[in-house]
């Protein structure tokens, strides 16, 4: 994008607009949360004060008119990701719990003693967790892809890791912590090839990457709002028809039922048999105009400027003496681990967050990965499309300055 355009984007934000006491916001932790444009704002805003109402229940026009907006999101996440039918697209509340319905509801009465789950080194706990305890509970084994010291995946092991006994591989599509961008078409093509189901986490690359997961093949693939400019508490689960019409639900309530007598309850079709309750409504309008707003943009004009980001401030941090990157794969994104010296990224951040520059530190969700690269924990430097270059530099003297203050 032209230095107008980006701009422009960055005044679609409100967040931007105030200023810290040290001057103003310098917002790099997108790979935790996205912050919110105006469209998305005003379509919430514009929901609850002129159709708050029910959906799927009530008869009145302000229902009907929720009702035909909340569907008419699906139709948008269908064609956003190239879906090939709108039950394919069950809202959750997150891709965390997208990724556990799928355990509880397809895998689980899938999985005998002896069997083998696929996840790799670099997963967050979400892709990992419910595996794991899914293994624990059925005898089954997790087996794991590891990752080399640049970050990216030993593929050459995978063959070897996927066999007869293996019913799942489950595999995120860009690492929260490295930035990796996984080779998922070469990934999924081997595990269809062996009839293993695939489930791809999508939440770091929704926003900013093409999806089409019918060209990728891929049996599921899950994102959540928050990270694509959309609000909280709402996640999108895409499952190929034929596995979801398995599944028997896991939630149970209102909504998600065609008949319910004492002795029995016969359930739903899809997608609502998989959306137990009063569902986040405004989140799922929230997320169409975050849908919209991205597409109004476009995702090549987004990735082309983040990839001069992830440039520019990796030139900058190859300059600083004592700054570790950690992670540098081939193919990555826009979000960069890193350690200072022999300060800990507790205080680190700490300290640039008194001076309004906001970053991550910790695990990121991921001990695994950081036992596996021998560190205790890193900051993250992780990019929007309302990021600039005036954000690097401000981080990058930042950096300077606690090095100066720390030694």
């Amino acid at each position: 994008m032209k230095t107008r355009q980006l701009l422009q984007v960055r005044q679609d934000f409100p967040f931007f607009s105030a200023a810290t006491a040290s001057g103003p916001i310098t917002y790099i932790d997108s790979a935790a949360t996205s912050q919110k444009p105006y469209p998305v704002i005003e379509a919430v805003h514009h929901f609850y004060t002129r159709y708050n109402a029910p959906v799927r229940r009530s008869a009145y026009p302000i229902a009907a008119a929720a009702t035909q907006a909340y569907e008419a999101v699906r139709d948008q996440v269908q064609q956003f990701i190239g879906a090939a039918d709108r039950r394919e697209i069950i809202f959750t509340r997150s891709a965390t719990e997208a990724i556990n319905l799928v355990a509880m509801a397809f895998a689980e009465p899938r999985l005998q003693a002896g069997d083998e789950i696929i996840i790799s080194a670099m997963e967050h706990h979400a892709n990992l967790i419910p595996w794991q305890q899914l293994c624990i509970r059925r005898g089954a084994h997790l087996r794991v892809i590891p990752v080399n010291e640049s970050g990216e995946l030993y593929l050459d092991r995978l063959p070897d890791l996927l066999h007869a006994r293996t019913r799942l591989l489950a595999i995120t599509h860009i690492s929260n912590v490295l930035g990796t961008i996984n080779p998922l078409p070469e990934i999924i093509a081997l595990a269809r090839s062996r009839g293993i189901p695939t489930l791809v986490d999508g939440a770091q690359s929704a926003a900013h990457y093409p999806i089409d997961v019918s060209a990728l093949d891929c049996d599921f693939f899950v994102f959540s709002g928050h990270k694509m400019f959309a609000p909280s508490g709402l996640g999108i689960l895409y499952g190929k028809r034929a596995f979801l019409e398995t599944m028997q639900p896991v939630f149970f309530g209102g909504d998600m039922i065609r008949v319910v007598r004492f002795e029995q309850t016969l359930f739903a079709d899809l997608p609502a048999r998989l959306e137990a309750g009063t569902p986040n409504v405004e989140g799922v309008i929230g997320l169409g105009a975050a849908i919209a707003y991205i597409q109004s943009i476009g995702k090549h004009h987004m990735l082309t400027h983040l990839q001069q980001l992830l440039a520019y401030a990796t030139a900058q941090f190859t300059a600083i003496e004592g700054l570790r990157i950690i992670g540098n794969a081939s193919q990555k994104a826009a979000i960069i681990s890193f350690l200072v010296n022999d300060i800990h990224p507790h205080d680190m951040a700490t300290y640039l967050g008194e001076a309004g520059i906001m970053l991550r530190a910790g695990h990121h969700c991921a001990q695994p990965l950081m036992t596996a690269l021998g560190i205790p924990g890193a900051l993250r430097a992780s990019f929007s499309i309302y990021n600039n270059l005036e954000d690097i530099d401000r981080l990058s003297e930042g950096i300077r300055a606690a090095q100066r203050f720390f030694r």
